[in-house]
C-alpha cells in the first residue's frame, strides 16, 4: 500500500529540496486526443475569427472595460446596463458550477484557453522541435552548445510571436479590431498607451506559456480548488478503475495463474499527464480532464490483449457499483432550476430592454417657483443614454397631467449621436389648479420621430392644496 499513499507526502512538480521540477509529458496520441485536436481548431478559430466579425458595421463582440461598454452579440450595454452583465455573470457561475456538479473539470482540458495553449500549441511546437520527454530532458541536460542554442532560441521565438498574436487577439476584443490595427499600422508615439498596453498583453501570455505553464492550472486558477466541492460521487471525472485495476503489477510471461488487476504499473498514464499526477491515486486537484491518461491506457490494454478503460470518464458510482448511466441527483436539479430561471430572468430583461435610458430628477436642493401666471414649475436635470448604433432625434412631453416642458437654453429637440449620452436641465410649469398635492406624480415620455421610447416617472413638488 505504501506506493499508493506515498504521494501525499510531496507534490508532483517539486523535488526534494522544495525546487520546482520541471515536467516534460510524453507526446500524447489516441482517439481522445484526436477528439480534442477537433475541439481545439474550433475553439481557436472562433477566438480569433470573432474580433472581426460585425453587425450593421459593429462589433459582435467588445469588452470594453476602458469606456465601459461592452458587446454581445451585437447589443451595446453601457453602465446603465450593469445590471445585466452582473446577472449575466451569475448566470456563468451558475453554469460552471452546474457543469463542474456532472462532468467534472472537462472545462479546463478541453476548453480553457490556458490548457489549449498550452497543450495543443505551444507544447506542440516543443514536440516538434526538442522531440519527445526524453529527448527534451537529455537538451535540458547537455550544455549550451549549437544545437541547444538553436532549438531553444527557435522555440522561444516561436513563443513569442504566438504570444504577440494571442496579446493583440486580447486587445482586439477590449477596445476593437479597428482601434488594433490602428494602432499596429501606426507609429509607438501615436498610440503610446496602446502600443504599452500590446506589450504587456504579449509579455504576459510569454511567460505564462513558457515560464508558469501548469503552475497557472496548479497555483493561480482557484477552479481546481473550487472542484472539490462541486463533485461527488456521481460526477463525471477520469478515474482510474481501480476495482479492475488493483493489486497492480508488471506480467510475467511464466506466471501459472493471474492474482493481479488489470493494472501492468507500466507508469505511461503518469508520463503523458502535463500536471505530473498518477490518476491511480485518485481524482486530485492538478487533474484538468484532459483524457491524455486513457489514450496511454488503452494502448497498453491494446497490446496486452484486456479490455479499455481501466482507465476512463465515470463516475465514483459507475466504478464501485458498476452503474452505467448517470442519475440526477438533489442538487444537480436544484443547480439546472436555479440556470433555468437566471437564463430565463436575463432573455427577459434583454428583450424587454429599451434602445433609449433616460433619467429625469429634480434639481437638488430647489424648491418649486410660483409663476405670475398662476403656475408653478420645477428645476429638473436630465441624462438620456443612446444605446443603440444609430443617431437618435428626441424630444419630451407630458402625458398624464396638464402642463409644459421648456428646455433650458430654448432647445426643445435633440439630436443624440450613437452611443452617446445628453446632459440638459429642463423646466415643467403646472397650472397650480392641477396641483392636488405636495408631491404630484409625472409621466414623461422620450420621443423620437413620433415613437415613444422611454417612459420616466418623477414627482412634481408644488404648494398642498387646502
Amino acid at each position: 500500500m505504501e506506493h499508493s499513499e506515498s504521494f501525499r507526502d510531496h507534490i508532483p512538480y517539486e523535488d526534494e529540496r522544495g525546487k520546482r521540477k520541471w515536467i516534460y509529458p510524453k507526446k500524447p496520441s489516441g482517439k481522445f486526443h484526436r477528439y480534442r485536436i477537433i475541439v481545439t481548431s474550433i475553439l481557436l478559430t472562433i477566438l480569433f475569427v470573432t474580433p472581426f466579425i460585425k453587425i450593421n458595421n459593429h462589433p459582435f463582440f467588445l469588452l470594453n472595460v476602458f469606456e465601459r461598454k461592452f458587446v454581445i452579440l451585437g447589443n451595446v450595454f453601457w453602465p446603465q446596463d450593469t445590471h445585466l452583465l452582473i446577472l449575466l455573470l451569475l448566470t456563468f457561475f451558475v453554469f460552471v458550477i452546474l457543469f463542474t456538479a456532472i462532468f467534472g473539470r472537462v472545462w479546463c482540458g478541453w476548453a480553457c484557453p490556458q490548457t489549449l495553449f498550452m497543450e495543443m500549441v505551444f507544447r506542440k511546437i516543443e514536440y516538434l522541435i526538442e522531440g519527445d520527454a526524453n529527448q527534451q530532458r537529455k537538451l535540458s541536460k547537455q550544455p549550451w552548445n549549437a544545437e541547444k542554442i538553436w532549438k531553444r532560441g527557435l522555440k522561444h521565438f516561436l513563443f513569442a510571436v504566438i504570444s504577440i498574436l494571442i496579446g493583440h487577439t486580447v486587445m482586439a476584443y477590449l477596445i476593437g479590431i479597428d482601434k488594433t490595427i490602428e494602432i499596429v499600422s501606426q507609429p509607438p508615439s501615436k498610440h503610446l498607451a496602446g502600443f504599452i498596453g500590446l506589450a504587456v498583453f504579449s509579455t504576459i501570455f510569454y511567460l505564462v506559456f513558457s515560464v508558469v505553464r501548469e503552475h497557472a492550472c496548479t497555483f493561480i486558477c482557484p477552479y481546481g480548488r473550487l472542484q472539490s466541492v462541486l463533485i461527488n460521487r456521481e460526477t463525471m471525472v477520469v478515474a482510474y478503475d481501480y476495482i479492475r485495476g488493483e493489486p497492480r503489477g508488471k506480467l510475467t510471461k511464466n506466471a501459472t495463474e493471474q492474482v493481479k488487476g488489470d493494472c501492468v504499473d507500466c507508469g505511461l498514464c503518469v508520463q503523458v499527464c502535463p500536471t505530473g499526477i498518477d490518476i491511480r491515486n485518485g481524482t486530485q486537484m492538478e487533474c484538468v480532464n484532459c483524457t491524455a491518461c486513457i489514450d496511454a491506457c488503452d494502448e497498453v490494454m491494446d497490446k496486452i490483449n484486456k479490455p479499455r478503460g481501466l482507465i476512463r470518464i465515470d463516475s465514483l458510482n459507475g466504478i464501485v457499483d458498476g452503474v452505467k448511466k448517470k442519475k440526477l441527483n438533489a442538487r444537480t436539479i436544484a443547480y439546472s432550476i436555479v440556470l433555468l430561471l437566471l437564463v430565463g430572468v436575463f432573455f427577459i430583461m434583454v428583450f424587454t430592454r429599451t434602445d433609449i435610458e433616460a433619467t429625469i430628477v429634480r434639481a437638488s436642493g430647489q424648491l418649486y417657483q410660483e409663476l405670475p401666471d398662476n403656475k408653478i414649475s420645477n428645476l429638473y436635470n436630465i441624462q438620456v443614454v443612446n444605446k443603440t448604433f444609430e443617431t437618435k432625434e428626441l424630444s419630451f412631453r407630458l402625458t398624464n397631467i396638464e402642463g409644459e416642458i421648456k428646455m433650458v437654453g430654448g432647445k426643445n429637440q435633440f439630436s443624440l449621436a450613437s452611443q452617446d449620452m445628453l446632459q440638459e436641465v429642463m423646466i415643467i410649469e403646472i397650472p397650480k389648479s392641477q396641483i392636488k398635492s405636495l408631491k404630484t406624480k409625472l409621466i414623461i415620455e422620450v420621443v423620437s420621430d413620433g415613437k415613444v421610447l422611454e417612459r420616466v416617472r418623477t414627482t412634481f413638488l408644488g404648494p398642498q392644496a387646502i
